[in-house]
C-alpha cells in the first residue's frame, strides 16, 4: 500500500449523554439552567465528523424549547425556549432529547445517535399580577350596640402560579378614621359599638396584598348598615341549602333562631312548607315505567296501560302529544284537538264487580265561558248508537265517573294521582294515595244488550253513531300519565300509596331529644310540618333538626321552595308579635350520572344440534353488567376525578332480532318462568325479540338475561342470528351500550356423492382448491368425460371432503365443550276468567249521555 492512500472514515460508535436532566426557566425568558450541563461525548473523537457532535433533537408533545450545539469538538450544547414560556399555563415540562454525530464524512452519511435521555424542566414565577377581589362590591348589616367578631369576610385572588405569589397575604383598610377593623383573612369586624342614630351606614375601601407584597390594582369597596335595635324574626338561617344526593337527611336550618326581643311569649307555633309542585308530577317521584312500579309496589298484574309509550306495537299512542319533562318521565299533553283509540284486542272486554282505574292527571279551568265536558277515558258504541258504556271525565272541575258521586276540586293546576276502586256497588276513590269521602253512588239505567261494538277512547269520546261522520266529542284539556286499568282486582291502600309517593319530604332528626312540650305533625305527603310549643328555647331546638332527604338514589336535580310562618302568642292575648314569613331554596345538586357498561363474548358458535335441542343455546351465557359513575375527591386542594363502581336497579333490558324477526314456525327467543322466579321481573317475547322488565338489581338481570334460550329446530339453512342487547334504569333516563351478538351455526355436512355438490361448500370450512378438484370440474362443463375415470374422481374428492369436515368439526367440538350448560325448565302461569255485569253504576246523575 501507498503511504499516500487515504483510510476511508469509519463511524464505530454512537455519542453519550447522560441518562437525564433537570431544568430551571423564568417565564418570560429563554434562557434554560440545566443539572447537569448538556454536553455529548463520542468515542470517536478526536476522528473528525465521527468524533464531533452535530445536533441535540427534542421529541415530546409541544415542547417550546430546542437544543444547539455550542461546540462540535467538545459536545457541548444549550437548551433553550423556542417561544414564551408562561408558568400560569404550564408549570412543568417533560420531553425527551438525543444527540446525534456528524457520521462519517461532511456528507453526514452513515451518522449514529445516542441513547434518549429524559428531560424534565420547572417554570419558575414572576410576581406579574395583582390581586383581584372575587366580588365588586361587599354589602352587610350589623345591629347597633353589638361587638361583632366578624361581620363579613372579603376574599381576594392572585392569577400568579406559585404559591409565594398567588396567596394573599394580608388585607388593609384604606379609608382612615373608620370603627372598623381587617384581619389577614379579610374578616372585618367593628372596634366599637355602633349607632342608629350617630351613622346609619359606612363606607370603607379595602385593598389586597399577595405574598410578593404586590398590592390589588384596585380596591373594593364594602358597605356596613346600621340596623336599629331588636326586630323580632328569625335569624341565622341561609336563603339556600346545598342538597348532595345520597346524603340522607340534611339539615336546613343548624343555626336558626327566633328573635322575640325579650317579650313574655306563652306558645309559638311555626309551619314548615317544602314546594315541590313544580318538579316532576308534583314532588320527586321514581319515574320507571307504569309496569316497573305496579311490579314494585307489589300490585295485582293483569292491568292494561292505555297511554304506553309509543312503538311499533303501541303505535295508537304515536300521534299524541308528550310532554316528557324531566327524567324520562312520560307525559301527555292534550290541548282538546288530540285523542286516540285504544287497539280492541288491548280493551278488556268484561270488567266484572271488580276492577280499578287509576291516573295521573294535571288539569286547570275550563277553557271557555260554557265548560264542557272533557273525557278522559270513554267506552262507547263504535256504530249506530252512542252509548256511554263507562267514562271517565272532568265537568265544572268535577272528576265523574260513570258511578256518579260527588265531586272533588281539580282544577288546580297541579299534579294528583286518582284511583277508582270499584267493587260493586261500592266504589272507593282515592286522590294522592288518601280515601276521599264522602261521595253519592246513584243506580244509572241499564244500557240493553247489544250486538254493537264498543270503542275505548283515551283523551275524548268517539261518538260513531247517531251522527253524519263519526268523530271525537268532549275533548280533555290537561296532561295525563299512566293511566291503566285493571279488570278482576281492585288495588289495596298500601299499593296506591306506594304507586304515588313521594321520594323528597321533610324530616326531623333526633326526635328523642326535642323537649316534651314540642308537639309537631306531618302532612301525608310530608311536604308540610308544623311544630308548636310553650318555650322559644325548646323550638329553637326543635326548628334547627328540621331536615330535607330525598330517598332516590339519581333525585331530580332543581329548586325546592322553603316557606316558614310564625305565629307567636302572649299571655293573655290571641297574637302579640308580627314575625316576618322566611322563604329559602333546597338546591338538589345533580348526581353522579351512571354509565351502565354489558360486556360479554360477542360471538357464539354452536352446531347445529344444539340448537334443535329442547334447551337450545343460552346466547348471554357469559354476561356482565357493570355500572360506574365519576367521583371527585380533594387533595392536595385540587379536585381530582375517579371512576367509582356503583350498584343500583335496573327497570328493562330489551334484546331485539337484528335482521329478519324470529320465524315461529322453526325458532324462538324465550326465557323460561322458573328463571323469573323470586326477582322482581317480567318478561314480554315476540318475532323482535324479547323484554325483561321490572325494577329490580343488576345482579338479578344478569341472572335472567343468562338463562335467556335461543332455539331452531329447523337450523339447516341457518348460517348466524344476530342480537342487540340494551337496559335501562329510571324508564329509559340512563341506557346501557348495545351490546351485539352473534350466533353462528356449525352445520355436519355428510359424504357426498356427486362433484357438483361441492359447491356449496360448509360456511365453517375455508374453501379449499385442490387442482384436482378444479380440474373435474372444468372437465366435466367442457365435454363428457369416461365413465370409470368420472367414478373414481368422484371417489376420491368424496373421501377429501370427509377428511377435511370431519377435523374441522372436531376441532370446533373441542374449542365449545367447555361452554356448554343445561337449565331446569318448569312451567308457568295461569289466568284468570271473570264476567261482566249488566248494571251500570253513575254519580251526580246530573247529564244524560
Amino acid at each position: 500500500m501507498s503511504p499516500w492512500t487515504l483510510v476511508p472514515l469509519v463511524n464505530k460508535h454512537k455519542p453519550w449523554i447522560e441518562t437525564s436532566y433537570h431544568g430551571v426557566i423564568t417565564e418570560n425568558m429563554d434562557t434554560v439552567l440545566l443539572d447537569p450541563p448538556l454536553v455529548a461525548l463520542d468515542k470517536d473523537a478526536p476522528v473528525p465528523y465521527a468524533g464531533e457532535i452535530c445536533a441535540f433533537k427534542i421529541y415530546g408533545q409541544d415542547a417550546p424549547f430546542e437544543a444547539v450545539v455550542l461546540n462540535r469538538t467538545s459536545g457541548e450544547g444549550v437548551l433553550r425556549a423556542s417561544s414564551p414560556v408562561d408558568c400560569e399555563n404550564q408549570k412543568e415540562y417533560t420531553f425527551i432529547i438525543q444527540a446525534y454525530d456528524c457520521g462519517a464524512g461532511p456528507s453526514g452519511a452513515d451518522w449514529k445517535k445516542s441513547h434518549k435521555a429524559v428531560v424534565h424542566i420547572q417554570v419558575d414565577d414572576v410576581n406579574e399580577f395583582c390581586p383581584v377581589f372575587r366580588e365588586p362590591l361587599y354589602k352587610a348589616s350589623v345591629t347597633e350596640g353589638k361587638i361583632y367578631d366578624s361581620i363579613l369576610q372579603v376574599e381576594a385572588w392572585d392569577q400568579d402560579c406559585s404559591p409565594q405569589y398567588s396567596q394573599i397575604c394580608n388585607y388593609e383598610i384604606v379609608t382612615a378614621g373608620t370603627p372598623f377593623a381587617i384581619d389577614r383573612n379579610g374578616n372585618i369586624r367593628n372596634t366599637e359599638r355602633l349607632s342608629y342614630d350617630k351613622q346609619q351606614s359606612y363606607k370603607i375601601m379595602v385593598t389586597a396584598f399577595d405574598c410578593g407584597q404586590k398590592k390589588a390594582k384596585e380596591d373594593v369597596a364594602v358597605h356596613i348598615d346600621v340596623k336599629p335595635v331588636c326586630k323580632p324574626g328569625w335569624q341565622g338561617w341561609n336563603k339556600r341549602v346545598d342538597y348532595e344526593p345520597g346524603t340522607g337527611s340534611r339539615q336546613l336550618f343548624p343555626k336558626m333562631h327566633l328573635e322575640t326581643c325579650g317579650g313574655p311569649l306563652s306558645g309559638v307555633k311555626a309551619m314548615v312548607e317544602l314546594q315541590t309542585s313544580h318538579i316532576g308530577k308534583g314532588c320527586d317521584r321514581e319515574t320507571y315505567s307504569e309496569k316497573s312500579l305496579q311490579k314494585l309496589c307489589g300490585a295485582a298484574s293483569g292491568s292494561t296501560d292505555l297511554l304506553p309509550a309509543p312503538s311499533p306495537s303501541t303505535n295508537w299512542t304515536a300521534s299524541l302529544l308528550t310532554d316528557s319533562g324531566r327524567d324520562s318521565d312520560l307525559i301527555y299533553r292534550f290541548d282538546g284537538h288530540q285523542a286516540a283509540n285504544v287497539p280492541d284486542h288491548l280493551v278488556p272486554q268484561n270488567l266484572t264487580d271488580q276492577f280499578t282505574i287509576a291516573t295521573w292527571m294535571k288539569h286547570g279551568p275550563s277553557p271557555g265561558l260554557r265548560a264542557e265536558k272533557e273525557t278522559l277515558l270513554c267506552n262507547s258504541d263504535k256504530t249506530e248508537m252512542n252509548r256511554h258504556h263507562y267514562s271517565l271525565y272532568v265537568h265544572n272541575c268535577r272528576l265523574v265517573f260513570l258511578l256518579r258521586r260527588d265531586f272533588i276540586q281539580i282544577c288546580d293546576k297541579e299534579w294528583h294521582y286518582y284511583v277508582i276502586n270499584v267493587e260493586f256497588p261500592a266504589v272507593t276513590l282515592f286522590v294522592d294515595g288518601v280515601t276521599y269521602e264522602p261521595y253519592l253512588v246513584t243506580d244509572d239505567w241499564p244500557i240493553h244488550t247489544s250486538k254493537i261494538d264498543t270503542q275505548l277512547s283515551v283523551g275524548a269520546c268517539w261518538q260513531g253513531g247517531e251522527v253524519a261522520t263519526p268523530r271525537f266529542t268532549q275533548y280533555f284539556h290537561g296532561s295525563l300519565s299512566g293511566l291503566t286499568i285493571r279488570p278482576g282486582r281492585i288495588e289495596t291502600q298500601k299499593v296506591i300509596s306506594c304507586l304515588q309517593a313521594c321520594k323528597e319530604g321533610l324530616d326531623i332528626n333526633s326526635l328523642e331529644s326535642l323537649a316534651k312540650d314540642i308537639k309537631f305533625h306531618f302532612n301525608p305527603a310530608q311536604s308540610v310540618l308544623v311544630v308548636e310549643g310553650e318555650d322559644v328555647d325548646s323550638i329553637n331546638t326543635a326548628m334547627t333538626k328540621v331536615s330535607y332527604i330525598n330517598s332516590r338514589q339519581f333525585p331530580t336535580a332543581g329548586l325546592r321552595r322553603l316557606h316558614i310562618t310564625t305565629t307567636v302568642q302572649c299571655f293573655g292575648e290571641d297574637t302579640c308579635l308580627s314575625i316576618p314569613d322566611i322563604k329559602a331554596v333546597v338546591m338538589v345538586l345533580p348526581p353522579s350520572e351512571p354509565r351502565i357498561t354489558i360486556t360479554g363474548s360477542n360471538r357464539l358458535v354452536r352446531p347445529a344440534n344444539d340448537l334443535r335441542g329442547p334447551l337450545g343455546v343460552a346466547p348471554f351465557k357469559e354476561l356482565h353488567i357493570t355500572s360506574t359513575v365519576m367521583k371527585g375527591d380533594s387533595f392536595s386542594g385540587s379536585r381530582r376525578p375517579g371512576v367509582m363502581e356503583v350498584m343500583h336497579n335496573l327497570d328493562y333490558c330489551d334484546v331485539l332480532v337484528i335482521g329478519e324477526e324470529l320465524n315461529p314456525e322453526r325458532e324462538s327467543l324465550e326465557i323460561h318462568h322458573s328463571a323469573l322466579l323470586g326477582k322482581h321481573l317480567d318478561a314480554t317475547n315476540s318475532t323482535s325479540g324479547i323484554s325483561i322488565y321490572g325494577v329490580d338489581s343488576m345482579a338479578h338481570y344478569e341472572q335472567a338475561l343468562r338463562q335467556v334460550r335461543y332455539r331452531n329446530w329447523r337450523p339447516a339453512t341457518l348460517s348466524e342470528r344476530r342480537f342487540r342487547l340494551t337496559c335501562s334504569e329510571l324508564n329509559g333516563r340512563y341506557t346501557s351500550n348495545e351490546f351485539n351478538l352473534e350466533v353462528s351455526v356449525l352445520h355436519h355436512s355428510a359424504p357426498v356423492e356427486h362433484v357438483n355438490h361441492m359447491a356449496a361448500q360448509p360456511q365453517y370450512m375455508r374453501p379449499v382448491h385442490h387442482p384436482l378438484m378444479i380440474h373435474t370440474l372444468n372437465s366435466h362443463l367442457s365435454g363428457p368425460a369416461p365413465p370409470a375415470a368420472t367414478v373414481v374422481i368422484v371417489v376420491c374428492i368424496a373421501a377429501l371432503v370427509v377428511i377435511v369436515v370431519i377435523g374441522v368439526y372436531r376441532i370446533h367440538t373441542t374449542h365449545q365443550e367447555g361452554s356448554r350448560e343445561d337449565e331446569d325448565e318448569v312451567k308457568d302461569t295461569e289466568e284468570e276468567d271473570w264476567d261482566n255485569s249488566a248494571l251500570t253504576i253513575t254519580v251526580n246523575p246530573m247529564e244524560v249521555e
